[in-house]
């Protein structure tokens, strides 16, 4: 269900094959960006996107950028992974449950998991477990533990793509696509910045409505609304650099988040460079606005992979060096942000992690 087409972007790395399923097509709004595009120099390609489009579109054109979505049609944790795994009578899902504590025996293996449900405390003797709770709350589990940390790297390289919203308004042309999210330029990726530098992606973002609008920018109703109409709206995406002092911690029973933003140079000098195509694409007004963290943007690199037990917690099958039945899948083992969206290589390093299991633990 993984839609794109490799041979778009001149930056794409290597592939093993093809994406298995064409692009999601453009609307016309934003084929005629595309168009506007190529012709102010830059090399539009279609934008990877996991999501079965036929059936999202039997119930109509509605947007799915940030709305969930109740009939599998989206390639979400749940429809792809979790609906398929209950239609096995061994597998059980445990709902408002919280796990506490994850105990291991002097030979390293995980025993036991606590867990609180209900008002009840609770423990199950695991062969296995896959930690999977994302970048802050994986860590914070282990740590809370004391577990997976001979390194010292737990919690770590905190990272958060540095990230714009840039909006391309004109004031004549209404943008009637519902998902505009079809196309990426990576034309600044590898290069563009001072002496060279890369500085990172920029893709189309879900629409911008205006009601989204008078929330984050304090905008009149009317005023929010017309701009929503007249503008395409992008997502300028910038690496956040791995530093050992961005981390996780625990102060009691509170995580503590000490983000410390690198990159930021480039990120800014990627936005401008944005901004001047897209005059030249033909909008007289560009206005961008950066995310903070009040807008998580992929964390990740809290539990970093690596085949050096002195720097990195798991393996590049995301087993734990301290622990051989712990493996933590999930964006925790990046050991860097690139400056793509990471959620469908999180994906296939699961299943990459999933099929050594089968083989290395399962089988035996």
């Amino acid at each position: 269900r993984v839609r794109g087409d490799a041979g778009q972007d001149p930056t794409e790395p290597p592939h093993s094959g093809a994406y298995p399923f064409p692009p999601v097509p453009d609307e016309p709004s934003i084929a005629d960006l595309r168009s506007r595009l190529a012709r102010a120099g830059v090399t539009p390609a279609a934008l990877p996107l996991g999501v079965d489009i036929d059936a999202w579109l039997r119930r109509g054109p509605t947007p799915w950028d940030a709305f969930p979505d109740t009939t599998g049609a989206k390639c979400d944790a749940e429809s792809v992974g979790i609906a398929a795994a209950l239609a096995h009578p061994n597998v059980t899902l445990e709902t408002g449950a919280r796990v506490t504590r994850l105990e291991a025996d002097a030979g390293g293996r995980i025993v036991a998991v606590d867990y609180r449900q209900g008002g009840t405390d609770r423990r199950l003797a695991p062969g296995l477990v896959i930690l999977s709770a994302g970048a802050v709350n994986s860590a914070a589990l282990l740590l809370g533990s004391g577990l997976a940390n001979r390194s010292d790297q737990v919690g770590r390289n905190f990272m958060n793509h540095n990230c714009s919203a840039v909006l391309a308004v004109h004031p004549f042309r209404r943008n009637t696509a519902v998902y505009q999210k079809t196309l990426m330029v990576n034309d600044f990726y590898l290069t563009g910045g001072p002496d060279g530098a890369p500085l990172g992606n920029i893709q189309l973002l879900g629409r911008i409505s205006g009601p989204i609008l008078s929330a984050t920018a304090g905008l009149p109703g009317p005023v929010a609304g017309w701009l929503s109409r007249h503008a395409i709206d992008f997502y300028a995406m910038s690496e956040d650099l791995p530093d050992p002092d961005s981390r996780v911690t625990l102060r009691g029973d509170r995580i503590v988040l000490d983000w410390r933003r690198s990159n930021w140079a480039a990120h800014a000098a990627l936005v401008a460079r944005l901004k001047a195509v897209l005059r030249r694409a033909g909008f007289p007004l560009v206005l961008s606005k950066p995310f903070d963290r009040r807008t998580p943007s992929h964390q990740c690199g809290t539990a970093r992979m690596g085949t050096d037990p002195a720097t990195s917690v798991v393996d590049p099958f995301c087993r734990s060096h301290d622990h051989p039945n712990l493996f933590v899948v999930d964006a925790s083992f990046l050991p860097t942000s690139a400056a793509v969206n990471p959620a469908l290589t999180i994906a296939a390093q699961a299943l990459r992690a999933a099929d050594h299991i089968r083989r290395k633990d399962l089988a035996a």
